[in-house]
């Protein structure tokens, strides 16, 4: 199995991305929260799940384990197949599916396109098991939460080259935005917004 590929980014398309991996070029199918924070002819490494048909192989990308292993999980469902199992994890992040699968919310499923009310059914008793509880509920979320985006922020601009310092005061100058979005702070965005802000403080 391919775990992960890790390279610089060739191709951009509105769901994949190709990394080149040792002079080759890996097609890779990612969500739109994932793609966000790529950048062409930038270093990258996506966690995979390569799926496995009769007539293709067709691999899967992510921003971390936890996201793969969520894919993959997923699919552990009747009804559930890669497609599927991408779209839920464009509308919710792992946890927030765990959540909904946990307390039984029907609604937070059926906000995923081709899940309907019997299926968002189905599936919340199919899973119930299988996901696991959530990371944590109230403040311990968004506590990992902030966590999360400023570690995985920091990383992104390590990744591209900037000095430590560059990197804390870039994570620092986006933190109201951060906590101004609704829910999970999105990477994608916020690393666009430090960018602009170390290339103005150049």
């Amino acid at each position: 199995m391919i775990a992960f590929v890790s390279g610089p980014v060739a191709a951009l398309a509105p769901d994949a991305a190709v990394v080149e991996v040792g002079g080759i070029g890996m097609a890779v199918q990612c969500t739109p929260n994932t793609l966000s924070a790529l950048r062409i002819g930038q270093q990258t490494k996506l966690a995979t799940s390569l799926v496995v048909r009769e007539d293709s192989l067709t691999l899967y990308g992510f921003a971390d384990d936890d996201e793969r292993q969520t894919f993959e999980l997923l699919q552990t469902a009747s009804g559930v197949g890669p497609r599927l199992a991408q779209a839920m994890l464009a509308v919710h992040s792992p946890d927030a599916l765990r959540r909904a699968v946990s307390t039984g919310d029907e609604k937070a499923l059926t906000a995923v396109p081709g899940i309907g009310k019997k299926g968002a059914q189905k599936l919340l008793l199919e899973l119930k098991d299988r996901l696991g509880a959530p990371l944590g509920t109230g403040a311990t979320v968004g506590a990992q939460a902030t966590a999360s985006w400023k570690d995985q922020l920091h990383a992104a601009l390590i990744g591209l080259g900037y000095a430590t310092r560059e990197a804390d005061e870039a994570v620092t100058a986006v933190a109201p935005q951060a906590e101004a979005m609704d829910g999970t702070p999105q990477v994608g965005p916020l690393l666009k917004a430090a960018l602009q802000t170390l290339n103005r403080t150049r």
